[in-house]
């Protein structure tokens, strides 16, 4: 039994959602998102609830129920709240920028590192060693962060690189004579 699939999704005021076949779409204040579920499972909307049902006691079935139901409650945050990822810079001359839709980030390398943000995430810099990236695709926004971050990951020895706020990059201690 899945303890996340048996819990319905309630849908906030001024959320709707609409069935059709195995398409789930969901329409909010920041936009409109939609989920195209696997035939394991059933999706219906009552009384601003969505509530996922498996079809069958297949494994498979068991694994699309909690799945499907994530991926609808991801749909309604995403809507109504979006998301959000906020990465740091550390390091002595790192820094970034915001010019229109792209991000100059200045990482110690031979040359600025210029990304284009992809339609439906906003980039923001509010300080030269913060970067925030919103829109209302979970996977998205983290793919946008992962691929920033991709650019100089953390390092062990002195910590300088772009991270995730909050995140715990481990020491190593340096060399010894």
């Amino acid at each position: 039994m899945s303890r996340i699939g048996k819990k319905p999704v309630e849908l906030p005021s001024g959320v709707s959602a609409s069935v059709s076949g195995q398409t789930i779409e969901v329409k909010g204040p920041k936009g409109t998102r939609s989920f195209k579920a696997t035939d394991d499972v059933t999706l219906s909307v009552e009384d601003n609830v969505v509530s996922i049902t498996p079809r069958g006691k297949s494994k498979r079935a068991r694994q699309q129920w909690g799945m499907s139901r994530t991926m609808v409650a991801n749909l309604v945050t995403g809507v109504t709240e979006g998301f959000k990822k906020e990465l740091e810079i550390q390091g002595v001359g790192y820094r970034a920028a915001i010019t229109g839709n792209t991000l100059k980030l200045n990482l110690g390398l031979s040359h600025d590192v210029d990304y284009v943000a992809p339609e439906g995430v906003t980039v923001t810099a509010p300080k030269q060693t913060e970067i925030v990236v919103e829109g209302i695709d979970e996977q998205l926004v983290g793919q946008v962060a992962a691929n920033i971050r991709a650019w100089r990951k953390p390092e062990p020895y002195k910590g300088k690189g772009i991270r995730y706020k909050g995140e715990f990059v481990f020491r190593k201690e340096g060399k010894k004579k």
